[in-house]
């Protein structure tokens, strides 16, 4: 479907009985944001809040709540775009199939920006404290816009095709902003709008940055996408939406004319404040922290516009869908951006960038059996390739010991690799490195480590699927649970200071090499919960790899160094409890979740919605 507006997508939408609507006022602060997230845990519909609190703009969440609804709204193009990525991943497929990708170049051209003159999104102006003030988690530095479109151009070569649109979280009030005249940007690490802001640095001037806010849903997608080399987020907006991307220009600002809200200013060189806290995609809060402030010129929006949100959490969220759609479209990039690799799948559950599961292939050594050499070629080329760079735990796998292994199925993954991996060898840390600004488990902001587990060849042991008979502990540790075959959960002291707690599991891993446990157990993990983190997959890949930080909280049976190697005789242990330098984990206000409580009971608004 080509829409041509974010109100045309919502009523066709509410048509195909994807949408309800609620007519009851709504509070912006805290309660539409877990209206939200129970509508998406389950599967709900899209929701058109008609009056918001404090705001003359209704607002619609949860449009992308399903894979599903996304591939609804996108039904019409969904096809043609992936045919473009599959041309762009084997340019020589248009030769073996002429017939098959015949439109391709046309879709392509078709789909460049287009300059206008004005637009919808001109009509008229409001002010930031008129716009709802989505509010997500207790603990939020004030309301955040959650579904921005950040767009820059580099100052030195101002032009749509070398721009950048991404998603950055902005935030409209608090801290020590001045009210209506300036927001929070906070962008992370390895982003494209970093470039522009340093060039604009370098020249000694302001950034101009429009955020586009609505519109059409395919401009929302295209500022999350990864686009590959060459590719503009315009040109996907445009091929994704059946309609070229508009971009007009008031008083030297980009204006996205088909938008519902755009704000335009400056960020100026050496001007930060303090931004969030802000409940995010790991499951925590990341922290205040020094950001760009943009100064606000102006506020623009539509007749009749519609605020679009979403609220992120400890996964799976709304943007869980995203991810979905995004690996869907893309996976044929990959092996032509690497070679040698056949599949990555940054893990949802675990928060994305800490834990990536990665097949490659392992030929340099075709004559001998099996270990990892090429596998490494392909771990470094990964941790150097855009948005994978930022994996912190990365497991790599050989396709040629098993054609079936798939990245997706992950239980499956992870038993492959435990199977095989030798940790005397298989371990390789990166100390002192960058790693995702949301993930606070290292040891500082953006700082880090990473570990590269690779594993080819023949099994090496069978792992355990029942408790060890002979399981002898120290008296600190207890409730010992199974979380996957081959790996152990224990319960662990809590709120210990961190070097007591690293002493305490260097020294349960040095009693491990001395009994023995089992040679099937080839992970431990450490916990200050073990019935929680062993309860399923999900809370296992959660606790264990948001909470740790490689260099520092992985230990071993039997370690060693070796000419700057670290290893062991395993098993592994991962101390994945709560350190005093992380940030708080997610909790619902209590009062909040009464009242929406009261809101799905029958006779409420939302009674049979949520």
């Amino acid at each position: 479907m080509s829409y041509k507006s974010l109100r045309a997508c919502v009523e066709d939408l509410q048509r195909n009985g994807h949408l309800v609507r609620i007519a009851e006022e709504m509070d912006p602060c805290l309660e539409m944001a877990e209206i939200q997230r129970r509508l998406y845990t389950a599967e709900g519909p899209a929701v058109l809040f008609e009056r918001v609190k404090g705001s003359p703009f209704p607002c619609v969440a949860n449009l992308f709540g399903t894979p599903e609804r996304c591939r609804f709204m996108f039904r019409n193009t969904l096809e043609r775009v992936r045919k473009i990525l599959q041309l762009k991943a084997d340019p020589i497929a248009a030769l073996r199939h002429p017939f098959t990708f015949a439109s391709a170049p046309f879709t392509a051209w078709k789909s460049l920006p287009k300059k206008a003159r004005g637009g919808a999104a001109l009509a008229r102006t409001t002010t930031i404290s008129q716009l709802p003030a989505i509010r997500s988690w207790p603990d939020d530095g004030g309301p955040f816009i959650t579904l921005p479109q950040v767009y820059t151009e580099d100052p030195r070569q101002p032009k749509p095709l070398t721009s950048n649109l991404g998603m950055y979280r902005i935030q409209l009030s608090g801290n020590d902003y001045e009210t209506d005249r300036e927001v929070g940007l906070h962008y992370q690490i390895h982003r494209g709008i970093g470039a522009h802001h340093a060039a604009a640095i370098e020249r000694g001037e302001p950034l101009k940055v429009s955020i586009f806010i609505g519109g059409p849903p395919a401009h929302t997608l295209a500022a999350v996408m990864p686009m590959p080399e060459g590719l503009s987020e315009l040109v996907f907006a445009g091929m994704l939406g059946g309609r070229r991307f508009r971009l007009a220009r008031r008083n030297g600002y980009a204006i996205s004319p088909d938008a519902d809200f755009c704000i335009v200013g400056t960020v100026e060189p050496g001007v930060s404040k303090l931004e969030g806290p802000f409940g995010d995609h790991l499951g925590y809060y990341s922290l205040a922290h020094d950001f760009p402030v943009l100064r606000v010129e102006n506020v623009y929006h539509r007749r009749g516009a519609i605020w679009p949100f979403t609220v992120v959490g400890r996964p799976p969220q709304e943007d869980t869908s995203f991810g979905t759609l995004i690996h869907e479209l893309t996976a044929p990039l990959v092996p032509r951006e690497i070679p040698g690799l056949h599949s990555m799948h940054a893990v949802d559950s675990a928060g994305v960038h800490p834990l990536m599961l990665a097949l490659g292939s392992e030929r340099y050594v075709p004559y001998a059996e099996r270990e990892p050499r090429e596998l490494l070629t392909i771990a470094n080329a990964l941790l150097g390739f855009s948005q994978a760079s930022l994996a912190k735990y990365l497991l790599i796998a050989a396709r040629e010991d098993d054609a079936s292994l798939d990245t997706s199925n992950i239980e499956s993954f992870l038993r492959h690799m435990l199977e095989r991996v030798d940790f005397e060898r298989d371990l390789h840390f990166q100390t002192r490195t960058t790693i995702d600004t949301l993930d606070y488990s290292g040891s500082g902001l953006n700082t880090g480590s990473k570990l590269v587990i690779a594993a080819a060849g023949k099994k090496k042991r069978e792992l355990d699927t029942t408790l060890p008979a002979k399981l002898n502990l120290p008296g600190e540790f207890r409730d010992p649970r199974m979380a996957l075959p081959g790996v152990l959960v224990l319960e662990a002291p809590a709120s210990l200071e961190e070097e007591d707690a690293r002493e305490q599991a260097s020294a349960l891993a040095a009693q491990l090499d001395e009994t023995r446990i089992s040679d099937g157990i080839a992970l431990v993990v450490l916990t200050e919960d073990s019935e929680f983190c062993a309860r399923n997959t999900r809370n296992f890949l959660w606790v264990t790899f948001t909470r740790s930080n490689p260099s520092h909280d992985l230990h071993g049976a039997g370690s060693f160094i070796e000419h700057k190697h670290w290893g062991c005789r395993g098993p592994i242990v991962i101390d994945a409890r709560i350190k005093s330098h992380h940030a708080p984990p997610l909790i619902e206000d209590p009062a909040v979740s009464r009242r929406v409580d009261e809101l799905a009971a029958r006779g409420g608004p939302l009674h049979g919605i949520i």
